[in-house]
């Protein structure tokens, strides 16, 4: 497979054409190197190198003295690309000093959050820089080369295992892959002081990815505080693994819409490793798990919109659910997920009440298995989980 080219990169190029800086956050192993390293950068600092990121600890005011270096010898504004920033946090107020004295432009990557959020004294250069996310492979990306559903299921999107045939050694990934977490972004910056709650946590969760969360039942699984549950799910968000969906609960007429959010892993493969199942689940798992795929496909595409774009589940404590709605300023367009190739209207049943509930929602979608598209009813079509952001661009223009 020849080097894919990623989506986000087009709006990266607007931005940076229009002399702003950047913040790129997405998990490990997204191919944020790779995408940047097509910039031609004045100077480029990867604090993942132990030497580097202590030079810059112990001096942070070095990247001013070097940018203005630069800046005096090249007569124009430098590109400096900073990669996993979240290492050496104080470099962000040197960053902040830079760009308000139009003396650099910046490309800042991490691949987690948590020291730049809840730092005590953390800088996040509040309307200085761009944030973006750098997400797993999506379908539209892999393009022709697209696998059969239930390798994404498997496996999920993550371009080195995408890239990778051998099976055996895509689990040999995902396994160092999960470590990898483990170890770099919960223990080494001791986010929790009992490491081995947290794996039991880790796995439990993995295992409850896509459900409504129920922090009371987890909490009594595993004998820990509810109050430390709901602090894990944050670390897991903070640290890019897991995608919170909340609930919609607009509503006019309906008044026991559920609220408790969901979370997804943020890659099935890396979710099923941190779930300790092997590589041959059983046909009743694959339904759910086809839900979580076209929840993330969602939520990649969301992010790449110009505009403001959120993606929410709806379920009425009575009985009637929607898996995902999108809102934007086009309005609303509920989405169901079904495990199939051969959709019915029935199908369409919760579809149709949330339409007729939301004067906003003019179409809705039922995502399956099916090759080609089928029309349920007046306002809601099957379609292919292959053609799914394609639909959903073309409902926007």
């Amino acid at each position: 497979m020849a080097q894919i080219e990623r989506s986000l990169k087009e709006k990266l190029d607007r931005v940076l054409e229009r002399g702003r800086s950047i913040l790129l956050l997405g998990p490990r192993q997204t191919g944020k190197t790779t995408l940047i390293s097509s910039y031609s950068a004045d100077l480029e600092i990867t604090l993942l190198f132990s030497k580097t990121r202590r030079q810059y600890e112990s001096d942070p005011d070095l990247l001013i003295r070097q940018v203005k270096a630069l800046h005096r010898k090249n007569g124009a504004l430098p590109l400096i690309v900073i990669d996993e920033v979240q290492k050496v946090p104080p470099l962000m107020d040197g960053v902040q000093y830079l760009i308000d004295e139009k003396l650099g432009q910046f490309i800042l990557t991490g691949s987690s959050a948590r020291k730049l959020k809840h730092g005590s004294h953390v800088n996040m250069l509040p309307g200085r820089l761009i944030q973006m996310r750098l997400d797993p492979l999506t379908a539209d990306e892999l393009d022709n080369s697209l696998p059969d559903i239930e390798d994404f299921l498997l496996y999920g999107s993550l371009p080195q295992i995408r890239l990778e045939q051998n099976k055996a050694i895509r689990e040999e990934e995902l396994e160092s892959y999960v470590d990898l977490y483990l170890e770099d972004e919960v223990r080494a910056e001791a986010l929790v002081r009992d490491i081995g709650a947290f794996e039991n946590f880790l796995k439990l969760a993995a295992i409850e990815s896509g459900n409504i969360v129920n922090f009371d039942k987890i909490a009594q699984d595993i004998s820990i505080a509810r109050s430390t549950v709901s602090s894990y799910y944050q670390i897991l968000e903070d640290c890019l693994i897991t995608e919170r969906v909340d609930a919609f609960t607009e509503s006019v007429t309906r008044k026991k819409l559920v609220k408790s959010p969901k979370y997804l892993f943020f890659d099935l493969g890396l979710r099923r490793l941190a779930a300790q199942e092997l590589p041959a689940l059983p046909q009743k798992y694959l339904g759910s798990l086809f839900e979580q795929f076209v929840g993330l496909e969602l939520i990649k595409w969301a992010r790449l919109q110009e505009s403001k774009t959120f993606v929410y589940f709806w379920r009425d404590g009575s009985g009637p659910e929607v898996d995902f709605v999108i809102k934007s300023k086009h309005g609303l367009i509920p989405i169901q997920v079904k495990w199939t190739e051969n959709p019915s209207p029935r199908d369409a049943k919760h579809l149709n009440l949330f339409l007729k509930e939301y004067e906003s929602a003019k179409k809705g979608f039922v995502v399956c298995r099916a090759d080609k598209p089928q029309i349920l009813g007046d306002e809601v079509e099957a379609i292919s989980w292959k053609n799914l952001c394609q639909k959903l661009q073309n409902s926007f223009e």
